[in-house]
């Protein structure tokens, strides 16, 4: 059975060159589109961070190990991946190449030394635009990485800059300035709402230091940047419409500029084909953007402060003077101890229920087409509390691919359960095996994907299901003559059909 929902047009193809070597073509035509691009966006992956904290121990691995004194300093993560979006400004002379080049620049194979020139001279160059989305992070651990491969001072600024978060509240809210609200969204949603296109971060916490990449990872780690280009386009026409209304009158009748809308903006063919040559053409519309960039950019600059790891010794010594009883559960053990909330030996029903936290809610719909209860958060964005606190009312356990969360599960004994795996298909097996769980044929489809509710048991005919889905979905013509059953949520009113095969 499958949902209705409104067919999307395909993603547009990227055109991706992981550069690999100094010496490689890759890398003769990335420095050349550093050169050539008005506007990049960038971002950076790296292998998390996942440190366990000792409690009880002066050493590491017990008694005869390693005294913690002498452990290094803690330092940022290394950067194993650069990408780079370059919208190009291409001559006859210039590479074959397209306009929308995306580079994924492999930093734990391609010598830092060679990139670190061009890429300090884009950082630096007051004629590119650069993009990003909460990238000072990202240019701190670049920085360091470059710093402790030969390349000292690393970078200390980048500008102009533009975040991307700045584009999107001028998008929603032109007067607004640089006065954003303190609740940003994410990247995949502001893609979602000004793009119309589901951005996965379901590969977000992988090990980006393995290799050979996934095919999954480069498509990822591609789209990350891509999309910030396809954002500032719509930003750009935003402004070159409105230059050009205040410029040129619309005749009479014909208002389509003051009024076209981003979903307009994007379905149009050619458009940033039609962006480059109406900025080029007029001097206005140049000032125009220059002056909404000066207004909505930024510059990064990073102080001697920012390039050195911060500990909090007041942290330190608040967890270290806490209850010895708490700190003994306070453990990190990421394998799996049971039994669930619902064993019915312990007061359970019997009926396995889980928590999937904003990390892994695609994990959440697939349990839901095995007819697996999967809830997901009450809120947007909860602290560790909240979700513990609703695992525990609901009797669910905690599905999450945080390793922070493990420090917190004394709070709700046998409640959390950090999913190894970064694949969804690979994480849905991992939990089927460590919890045992039994999936029968009945219970395929037997919950809704959009919320968690249960289907109706008798099926819908076609009459009963455009009478159900009246003022809430459409059915597609092409349906009305096969001999189909429905089914509807009795929570959501979603209606399902089952896929005739044969």
């Amino acid at each position: 059975m499958e949902p209705f929902q409104p067919e999307r047009p395909p993603p547009p193809m990227m055109e991706i060159h992981v550069v690999a070597a100094a010496d490689s073509p890759e890398f003769a035509l990335l420095c050349w589109a550093l050169r050539s691009s008005p506007v990049v966006g960038l971002d950076a992956e790296w292998k998390p961070n996942r440190t366990i904290r000792l409690h009880h121990q002066d050493t590491v691995g017990g008694g005869d190990g390693v005294p913690a004194a002498d452990l290094p300093a803690r330092s940022f993560p290394t950067v194993s991946l650069l990408q780079i979006a370059c919208r190009v400004r291409r001559r006859p002379s210039d590479p074959v190449v397209g306009d929308s080049p995306v580079f994924l620049v492999d930093l734990l194979s391609v010598p830092l030394v060679a990139l670190w020139g061009p890429l300090r001279d884009m950082f630096e160059s007051s004629s590119v635009i650069k993009l990003g989305f909460k990238f000072k992070q990202d240019l701190v651990y670049l920085s360091s990485t470059f710093s402790a491969n030969g390349c000292d001072p690393g970078f200390d600024r980048v500008e102009p800059f533009m975040d991307i978060t700045s584009i999107y509240h001028h998008l929603k809210n032109p007067t607004m300035g640089k006065k954003h609200p303190k609740d940003t969204k994410s990247l995949a949603a502001i893609c979602k709402e000004v793009l119309n296109v589901s951005l996965s971060k379901e590969l977000q916490c992988s090990d980006w230091s393995c290799r050979p990449l996934s095919e999954q990872q480069i498509l990822y780690a591609a789209a990350d940047a891509y999309y910030l280009l396809e954002i500032f386009d719509v930003f750009q026409q935003k402004i070159i419409t409105k230059a050009a209304a205040k410029s040129q009158p619309s005749p009479p009748g014909q208002n389509f500029i003051a009024t076209v809308t981003e979903k307009e903006i994007i379905s149009e063919s050619g458009s940033n084909k039609l962006f480059t040559e109406c900025c080029e053409s007029s001097d206005m519309l140049d000032d125009c953007l220059s002056n909404n960039v000066r207004r909505h950019g930024e510059k990064i600059m990073l102080k001697e402060s920012d390039k050195k790891p911060r500990t909090s010794r007041r942290k330190e010594k608040k967890q270290s003077s806490g209850n010895a009883k708490n700190k003994e559960k306070l453990t990190c053990d990421e394998d799996w101890q049971g039994p669930p909330p619902w064993d019915v030996s312990f007061g359970g029903d019997g009926s396995p229920k889980f928590l999937c936290d904003v990390m892994i809610e695609g994990l959440a719909k697939r349990l839901r087409c095995v007819g697996i209860d999967a809830a997901i958060p009450f809120l947007r964005k909860p602290d560790p509390r909240q979700l513990l606190n609703q695992a525990y009312k609901e009797k669910r356990v905690l599905l999450t691919r945080d390793a922070k969360l493990l420090r917190y599960q004394y709070l709700v004994r046998n409640q959390v359960y950090k999913v190894k795996s970064s694949l969804k298909n690979d994480q849905l097996l991992e939990v089927i095996e460590t919890f045992q769980l039994k999936i029968s044929e009945e219970q395929l489809m037997s919950r809704c994907t959009k919320c968690n509710g249960n289907f109706i048991q008798k099926p819908l005919t076609i009459e009963e299901a455009i009478i159900a889905s009246r003022g809430f979905q459409v059915i597609p013509d092409c349906l009305f003559d096969r001999n189909l059953e429905f089914w509807q949520c009795t929570d959501c009113k979603q209606l399902y059909w089952e896929r005739n095969l044969s």
